[in-house]
């Protein structure tokens, strides 16, 4: 069982290690806080620059927390939280299927982070070898406050999108 979640931390991790590299450094093909920032801004997520940063931290970090097996749910609900907002702002309206741009892959993502939510890192973890186990009302505090982050996110957009809106017709 360890080795099998030492495979799914270092797999999912890696990943989103490399996820947050594109949108802060612009490393793998990315385009960069700037290059991250302007497409955010084109779907009307103000301040673009925060939610860039946010975007790629939440990636970078939680990859980066999981690969190591340190204070792994909180790496594991920021990569959700990045999942969750990918989700309802760019693939959800777009069905399931990857192929179509859909939420396929951000949900496959998101499956694997609450996997290791639930059963912990493992014994190949930092968490393990150090002796941390992340109370479970700071998990709970986290996930709202991840939870309550995209919902604004959100929200926020979908006012200055009907906003935009009501002005180009007027």
């Amino acid at each position: 069982m360890d080795i099998a979640l030492l495979v799914l931390r270092v797999v999912i991790g890696l990943l989103f290690v490399g996820h947050g590299a594109q949108k802060l450094f612009g490393w793998f093909g990315g385009h960069g806080l700037a290059g991250t920032a302007g497409w955010l801004g084109s779907m009307n997520l103000k301040p673009a620059p925060l939610w860039a940063f946010a975007a790629g931290a939440s990636e970078f970090f939680g990859g980066l927390f999981l690969t190591l097996g340190l204070l792994t749910p909180i790496g594991g609900i920021a990569v959700i939280a990045a999942m969750l907002v990918a989700t309802l702002l760019v693939h959800l309206q777009n069905g399931l299927w990857n192929t179509n741009g859909g939420y396929e892959l951000p949900l496959v993502f998101s499956a694997g982070a609450l996997t290791l939510i639930l059963a912990g890192p493992g014994a190949y973890s930092l968490d393990a070898l150090l002796g941390i186990a992340v109370p479970g009302s700071i998990t709970l505090v986290a996930a709202l406050a991840a939870l309550g982050s995209a919902i604004y996110l959100v929200a926020s957009r979908r006012a200055a999108t009907q906003t935009a809106t009501a002005t180009n017709e007027a």
